[in-house]
Order: structure tokens, then C-alpha cells, then sequence
């Protein structure tokens, strides 16, 4: 018995040995075992654009960029989906399909000496800590990728912010460096973005520091020279636009995410308020060039636009009133991979993170508060221009808008309203959490959004308590699943937790 056991010990350590060599010799080399940069980098810049796209499908309704072709609906009256993951993609980007891919990229970059893979990193975990701030509030940051933890505790808006610039700090010197084995040849394999080239890598990340410094406007410590500063070294033009590419034709999930073939748009209408901005209403009576292009005509030729939580009432087949999709055309005339769609909403169009148009606004809204009108003149003219370009406005169109009486033409006519209306419009379908972020900070007020009405309190949602949106709850899957202890500490177990105004709109 005892020799049987020994030879089937014997057996057993020959057939491991056996399995070992065998592994070993038939490992697929077309499949990396070790993460490399230019393999992670595709598809965390696909998720920035996809976590954006993904909520601001709702978040949309909150700004009145869109409402729903139906009534009553939860997000048109600034509400949420109790039990659901429905705009909880930005955590999930963040947290997961970044996370730990950004140090895998960061270990491999750190170990090849690649600086310019290890900023690119950098930058974009930037980003995403700041645009998943601004969107929640306070989030988990310091316990955020600790191994073994089912419990995270939140810290406050406060401390990310203060990360997200030393990031980016961190970013720059590293995007700076011309040592190790940087090489744009090697970036460009993974960077799909801006090919390999660092110095509008470097652009983006003043972006983004231009970005934080500008949303605590409300705050005594807030500096606008500062905040000139990262723009003025921040996109010089409209080849600086952070675009991520996507892929019409073939594969569906190559395809941009607003794009007709993936459907996500389909019960999504106009609102009154983002036509009014464009008809002649807002703007002295300037019918904008991009109506078009923003909007869409009925069949009868007039535009129109639906009042959130009332729906398109002309929603039938064969009503000429009917307010028709983001893709140019009727919902029942719609054929994917057929029907082209317009602007962003193209199966193959790219989806801006980051446009100098939004640069031009920000310094434009910054030199106006610093009181400085003529800079921000300046600078509120190159942002409409910017915008009226990315929309593919004729040139002749442009000049004619740009000396129109919808355009101050002097700085002592300028209004902040103005400022902050033409960057509504110029972040149209792309910008939609950062026209959030600014609204926001002035509290949906009608003197600076001049037209807009958010729900009355009858139209809000129940859980609203009367109040609107401020922040959007932690997703649900994670936090309200697993991490509802954490979330008590700053009352995120409230049914109105997302009315609750967040540390960077307050004084």
C-alpha cells in the first residue's frame, strides 16, 4: 500500500512536470501575457468616450439638451432609476475599465522607461477623477484600488480635486520627458487619439487643469489668471479636439454609440428650449446657421422641440407636426446602417472629450468674472467661430452669424449669458456633463440660461422632494449593493441624495 502510494505521488509529479512543459510550449503568441501600453490604450479611450455618451443620455434630459418623445418620463423630471445601473457607467468606466489598466499600464510604461505612455496615463485618470466628481460628488479615492476591501470609504470633493492636479502635474513632467525609450512611433501604436504626439497630450492635460480650476468659480479661492493660464496653453484650434475615432459599417460596437446603427437615441427628441436657441427667440431674432445641424425640421418644415415631461404629443406615424430623431430623420424612417444620422450622431463619427471651443469659453467665462471684457471678447468670438467650424458651417454663414446682433460685438455688451449660452450650444450631444458642471454653478438660473425652465414642483419627481438635480447617486451595483455603510456617512441612503448640492458649486 505504502509503495502504491509512492508511485502515485511519483506518477503524479511527472504528469504536473509533463503539463508544465506542455504550457510551456504552447503558449499563444498572439496573445501577450504581459500587458503592454499600446494594447491597453484603445480601449480605455473607447470607454471615455462610452461612459460620456452612455450617461449623458440622461444627464441630457437634465440640461434640456433632449427630453423623451414620451411623457412623464423619470429623467425629464430630473429623477433617477431606483435599482439600476442607469448612469452609472462613468463609475463603472473609472473604477473598472480604467482602474487597474491604468497601473498595468503604468508598471509596464515604468519598467520600459516609456514617460510618454505613463503622462498619456496620467492624463486620462485625470480626467476621469475629475469628470467623475463633478458628476457624483464625493467618491472613493484613497482606498479606491486597495486589494482585499469590500468596504471603501468615500473622501471629499475637496481631496479630489487636489488629486486631480497633482496628476496632471505629474502628468506633464512625465509628457515632457525625452528620455527612456519615448518614441511617438511607439505611442502612436496605441494612441488613436492624437498619434503618438505629446505636445497635444500636453495640451489636454492643461485642459483639464483649465477645467478644474474654472468649476470653483463660486469660491473666494477660485483664480481666474490661473484658470487663463491652462487655456492659454491648453488647444490652440480644432486639430487640437481630443476626438475619439469610431467605425462606420461592419462591426456595430466599432460604431459610435449615438450613431443610428446602435439605437441609442431612438425615443430621444429636441427640446423647445435648445431650438428656442436657435430659431431667432434667444438670440434677437438671429436664426443660427447650425439649425440645421443641432435640430431637425418637421415634415411640415417647422422646427419644434419637446417640454420636458410632456412628450411630443404629434408622436404618430404620418403627423407632419412630429418632432423627428437626432439622426435627421422620422423614428418609423429610420434604417440602420442605412440612414446616415448628422453631426455626432453619425455611426462613424468621432466623439469629442475635449474641444477648443470649450477652451475659448472657459477663458472667455474666467476674463469675465476677472473683469477683463475685452479679453473675454476675444476670446467668446474664437469659441463661437471654433464651434460654428466643428458643425461644418460654411464660411460665408459663419462671417454673416459672427456680425450678426446674436454676436456681442462690443465688450461692454457682453453678458456672462452670453458667454454661457453659445458654450451650451457648442457642447451640444458631446459636452453634456460639462454643460452640467456649469449650470450647475449657476444654479439653472434663467438670467444666465436665458429661456430655460427647469420641472415644476408638481412635474419633479417624487423623490425630489421638491428640488432639483445637483449630483448623480453612485452606481447602484457597487455602492448601494455592497457599500451602504460608507455611503450613510454622507447621507447617500437618502431618497433625494441627488438633489444635495456639491462642495464645488458652493461658496
Amino acid at each position: 500500500m505504502k509503495r502504491l502510494t509512492i508511485l502515485t505521488l511519483l506518477l503524479g509529479l511527472l504528469t504536473l512536470s509533463s503539463c508544465e512543459k506542455y504550457l510551456d510550449i504552447n503558449r499563444d503568441p498572439s496573445n501577450p501575457q504581459i500587458a503592454e501600453g499600446y494594447v491597453l490604450l484603445p480601449p480605455m479611450l473607447a470607454n471615455l468616450a462610452f461612459a460620456e455618451q452612455f450617461d449623458s443620455r440622461f444627464i441630457g434630459k437634465y440640461i434640456q439638451n433632449w427630453g423623451e418623445a414620451t411623457a412623464n418620463d423619470t429623467w425629464d423630471r430630473m429623477g433617477y432609476n431606483a435599482g439600476s445601473d442607469n448612469a452609472g457607467n462613468i463609475w463603472r468606466t473609472h473604477y473598472w475599465n480604467l482602474g487597474a489598466n491604468i497601473q498595468l499600464m503604468l508598471d509596464d510604461a515604468t519598467a520600459k522607461q516609456k514617460w510618454d505612455y505613463s503622462g498619456v496615463a496620467k492624463a486620462m485618470f485625470a480626467w476621469s477623477w475629475q469628470t467623475t466628481t463633478d458628476y457624483h460628488g464625493e467618491i472613493i479615492l484613497k482606498e479606491a484600488f486597495e486589494p482585499n476591501r469590500y468596504v471603501f470609504d468615500y473622501d471629499t470633493q475637496e481631496e479630489v480635486y487636489a488629486y486631480v492636479q497633482k496628476l496632471a502635474n505629474d502628468a506633464l513632467t512625465d509628457l515632457n520627458r525625452t528620455d527612456g525609450n519615448v518614441s511617438q512611433a511607439s505611442l502612436a501604436r496605441g494612441d488613436l487619439t492624437y498619434g503618438g504626439d505629446r505636445s497635444k497630450w500636453i495640451k489636454f492635460v492643461y485642459g483639464v487643469l483649465a477645467r478644474n480650476a474654472n468649476h470653483i468659480s463660486n469660491k473666494s479661492t477660485y483664480k481666474p489668471d490661473a484658470v487663463i493660464d491652462f487655456c492659454n496653453k491648453s488647444l490652440a484650434s480644432n486639430a487640437d479636439n481630443f476626438n475619439v475615432p469610431f467605425t462606420a459599417g461592419g462591426n456595430s460596437a466599432l460604431a459610435n454609440f449615438f450613431g443610428p446603427s446602435r439605437s441609442n437615441l431612438g425615443t430621444y427628441r429636441q427640446t423647445d428650449f435648445l431650438v428656442s436657441l436657435l430659431d431667432g427667440r434667444v438670440f434677437k431674432g438671429v436664426v443660427d446657421p447650425r439649425q440645421s445641424i443641432l435640430t431637425t425640421a418637421s415634415p411640415d418644415g417647422v422646427y419644434r422641440g419637446v417640454t420636458p415631461t410632456q412628450g411630443d404629443p404629434n408622436n404618430l406615424n404620418g403627423n407632419t407636426k412630429r418632432i423627428p430623431t437626432f439622426w435627421g430623420e422620422l423614428p418609423n424612417l429610420v434604417v440602420a446602417g442605412t440612414t446616415p444620422g448628422k453631426y455626432v450622431y453619425k455611426d462613424g463619427a468621432p466623439f469629442p472629450i475635449l474641444t477648443y471651443s470649450e477652451i475659448q469659453f472657459i477663458k472667455a467665462e474666467a476674463a469675465f468674472i476677472k473683469g477683463d471684457k475685452a479679453m473675454a471678447l476675444t476670446a467668446y468670438q474664437a469659441g463661437i467661430g471654433a464651434a460654428l467650424d466643428y458643425a461644418g458651417v460654411a464660411a460665408a454663414d459663419k462671417a454673416k452669424y459672427l456680425a450678426s446682433a446674436a454676436v456681442a460685438q462690443a465688450a461692454s455688451d457682453l453678458k456672462i449669458s452670453d458667454i454661457m449660452l453659445q458654450k451650451y450650444l457648442a457642447l451640444v450631444g458631446h459636452g453634456i456633463i460639462e454643460t452640467w458642471v456649469d449650470m450647475r454653478r449657476y444654479r439653472y438660473a434663467p438670467t444666465v440660461y436665458t429661456g430655460f425652465t427647469p420641472p415644476s414642483t408638481e412635474q419633479l419627481f417624487p423623490d425630489n422632494n421638491g428640488k432639483i438635480a445637483y449630483r448623480v447617486r453612485p452606481r447602484y451595483n457597487s455602492e448601494y449593493v455592497w457599500n451602504r455603510a460608507s455611503l450613510d456617512k454622507y447621507g447617500g441612503n437618502a431618497l433625494d441624495y441627488h438633489t444635495v448640492e456639491p462642495w464645488f458649486i458652493q461658496k
